[in-house]
């Protein structure tokens, strides 16, 4: 089981140093609100969101007069008359417990809209080494930059190599939402687009101004611009080398397990006072790379990685749930990606896939 500590436990001995943040010159957004609320650009938005969802009853709705509620969207958005819809919730597990709102059809239409014209722009004010819901990006490029980090930093794994590992608290659930207005007034001076921006932050709260819904494409997008202050600070400011975010899961390697206590201080302080965010202290780690590091599901080690139990359970739970041959070679294109030969050849001969 892996050994972790809490804040105190972590940070022992370890004196306040100062969490201001770096400054950097902001680029800014040279799109205008018309360019997000163009009829062009919703019919666009359209087909990028129709995919896979043509046979769901709201979309076929939405569908059977869609020049006349694209209008109808447009004119709102033009006169700035505009208001979003309540949300539906449903509950998931994927794998932990989740409560998901999902918007209207009208609404997500929107979000795509709005996505289409700021992901762009934002993705190129991100780091490198942020890996989460961007183009190019996810899980796997993830874990073999960490791989790539690990080999530098233990000198091709010839010394110690610690890794600091962090999570936010109910990351989405404590979003504040002037905070993520700030940050967007940063780079977005065209007034419209920051109202309708407004618009579909204030959509949703879990406490007042506070809280994004996991179900929108946009919370994905302000999630990103949120944490791209701390990346850049911990790039920047504490001058990191080796740092790697998949959403609010956050990993720095050193051969200094002090400097990474250090650094695991000052972004503790980082997060509550720019961002109003709290690390998880029972989600703190600090670990050799040979004892082996728990990272978006595989477990790492120097040289190989092995999935985490807890994955290859439910793996193997949802083949044995839906036995398809997509389902199957899905997972076994997964399995790739590591150390699993006896687990391939074991489903391979369970399923038949010889």
């Amino acid at each position: 089981m892996p050994h972790f500590v809490s804040i105190n436990q972590l940070l022992n001995n370890t004196q306040p140093v100062g969490v201001g943040t770096t400054l950097i010159r902001k680029i800014q957004l040279s799109h205008s609100f018309e360019d997000i609320v163009s009829v062009d650009n919703l019919l666009l938005a359209w087909e990028e969101f129709i995919k896979g969802k043509r046979n769901k009853k709201d979309v076929q709705e939405f569908n059977h007069n869609l020049i006349s509620n694209i209008f109808s969207l447009h004119n709102d958005l033009v006169h700035l008359t505009y208001k979003h819809d309540p949300y539906q919730a449903f509950n998931i597990s994927d794998p932990k417990p989740r409560n998901i709102h999902k918007a209207s059809v009208r609404d997500r239409l929107l979000h795509h809209a709005v996505h289409r014209i700021l992901y762009p722009f934002f993705d190129r004010t991100f780091i490198s080494d942020s890996f989460s819901c961007r183009i190019n990006k996810g899980t796997h490029k993830a874990i073999n930059r960490f791989r790539s980090f690990a080999y530098k930093e233990s000198n091709n794994n010839t010394e110690i190599c610690y890794i600091l590992k962090c999570d936010i608290r109910k990351f989405f659930a404590s979003i504040n939402h002037k905070t993520l207005r700030n940050i967007l007034q940063e780079y977005i001076k065209d007034e419209k687009i920051v109202w309708l921006l407004k618009e579909i932050i204030n959509s949703f709260h879990l406490k007042p101004n506070t809280g994004l819904p996991l179900g929108n494409l946009t919370s994905q997008l302000f999630a990103n611009i949120y944490l791209n202050k701390l990346d850049q600070f911990i790039k920047h400011k504490l001058k990191a080398k080796y740092h790697i975010r998949y959403s609010d899961d956050f990993v720095v390697l050193s051969q200094n397990k002090e400097y990474l206590k250090e650094i695991a201080y000052r972004v503790k302080h980082f997060l509550e006072n720019e961002l109003k965010l709290e690390l998880h202290p029972n989600k703190i780690s600090i670990k050799t790379l040979y004892s082996g590091q728990d990272f978006l599901g595989w477990i790492n080690f120097p040289d190989h990685r092995i999935l985490r139990n807890t994955t290859k359970k439910r793996m193997l739970k949802r083949i044995e749930e839906n036995p398809k041959e997509e389902v199957i070679c899905s997972y076994l294109g997964m399995l790739k990606h590591g150390n699993m030969v006896k687990v391939k050849r074991d489903i391979i001969r369970e399923y038949d896939m010889g």
